[in-house]
């Protein structure tokens, strides 16, 4: 997800995700991780901070590295506690200067899109999308990087066979782009086929001549056989959209106090990425495709707050303007920004920015993807080759 700039706990105690025996062999030789801003470690601030993203200044990062580090968060995020309990190291930001790459890296980049930046200019959206990095592209930055990790094409073969790829999510930014140009709903469930398409197997894009692959057909092409492919977030849980788009009270959830047709968006997404992994499935039989799902537990984050340690209460930024507002969420002062504050513990809240999850909502979804139930298979599964 994010907004185009990404406008805009205490620590998840690692017991929470101590795996049961059986799991602790179960090891990758490296993680290679894809996405947007939910994955992001760093990318976007490798080469310098700009003066307007506040995600590179306090109070990000207060809860476990104490400082920021282009992560759109309090903490870690799901692929941090991933590689944790697999244990390898935190993945570096594929851009970062002097790292070393032979146990994983992370291509993704806060405003990365599924579909290429002129897919948008061709529906009259250029302005509403700030691309730093899409899919494609990082498909291109995974291949040149091959080369320094892998003396041989068969040496590097054997590498992904061993490794775990995590692909996304991506689609968060594609769909902000219309909404936030306010073009209707029923317009942005348009982008759908063309998003999930990207994702799985490539698209004939009106503005390229040749065919994109996609990312988890290349991945595969390149000797991925462990793929975990997420979904994306119920957007309208986010105070980001909660406060953009005010609707009739009845286009409000009951219990949840959710927009619900911008979670039907969410939800249809979804279904149809779904649908697609069960195509690649049957398409490549020796392949484990995991679906991943951010949806199911952000919405019982909401719904059954306590069960998590969070307070039940409005969905509500952590991390926002005090007193503007019933979501804490205002563009003008967003978290980062002079005149906003982060709340005293961040653990207790799920929404970290109003855009973005905190550490805490992070570690209990990846324990989801880890050992279910948010992802199918779960990762730790018994693995086949």
């Amino acid at each position: 997800m994010r907004f185009s700039v990404c406008v805009v706990v205490v620590l998840v105690v690692l017991a929470v995700l101590r795996p049961p025996q059986a799991a602790v062999a179960q090891k990758y030789a490296a993680i290679f991780n894809f996405g947007d801003s939910l994955v992001d470690a760093g990318n976007l601030v490798v080469d310098g901070i700009p003066d307007y993203l506040a995600t590179a200044r306090l109070p990000y990062g207060m809860t476990y590295f104490g400082y920021p580090t282009g992560r759109c968060s309090d903490g870690r995020l799901v692929v941090d506690f991933i590689a944790q309990e697999v244990g390898l190291p935190l993945l570096p930001p594929s851009k970062a200067k002097n790292a070393t790459f032979h146990r994983g890296a992370n291509f993704a980049i806060t405003g990365a899109t599924s579909l290429d930046t002129p897919y948008f200019q061709g529906r009259g959206l250029g302005h509403t999308v700030w691309n730093s990095g899409s899919l494609h592209t990082q498909i291109k930055w995974f291949q040149d990087m091959k080369a320094s990790i892998c003396k041989s094409p068969q040496e590097c073969r054997d590498l992904f066979r061993r490794s775990l790829f995590i692909v996304g999510e991506f689609g968060g930014n594609d769909y902000n782009s219309p909404l936030f140009a306010f073009r209707p709903l029923e317009e942005v469930h348009t982008f759908i086929p063309d998003v999930v398409d990207s994702i799985g197997k490539g698209i004939e894009a009106t503005h390229r001549r040749n065919c994109m692959d996609g990312l988890v057909q290349k991945l595969i092409e390149e000797g991925a056989v462990e793929l975990v492919v997420p979904g994306v977030l119920p957007i309208g849980c986010f105070p980001v959209y909660l406060s953009i788009f005010r609707k009739q009270p009845e286009m409000y959830g009951r219990r949840s106090g959710c927009i619900k047709d911008l979670n039907t968006l969410s939800w249809v997404h979804n279904a149809a990425l779904q649908r697609k992994i069960a195509e690649l499935r049957v398409k490549h039989p020796g392949v484990r495709i995991m679906y991943a799902d951010y949806y199911t537990p952000a919405i019982q984050f909401v719904l059954h707050a306590e069960k998590y340690g969070f307070l039940r209460q409005t969905p509500r930024a952590c991390c926002g303007a005090p007193g503007v507002g019933e979501y804490n969420f205002n563009l003008t002062s967003k978290c980062g920004d002079p005149g906003s504050y982060a709340c005293d513990d961040p653990s207790n809240h799920w929404s970290w920015d109003g855009i973005h999850l905190t550490e805490a909502s992070y570690g209990h979804i990846a324990k989801g993807w880890l050992y279910g139930p948010f992802a199918d298979p779960p990762i730790l599964e018994t693995r086949h080759h």
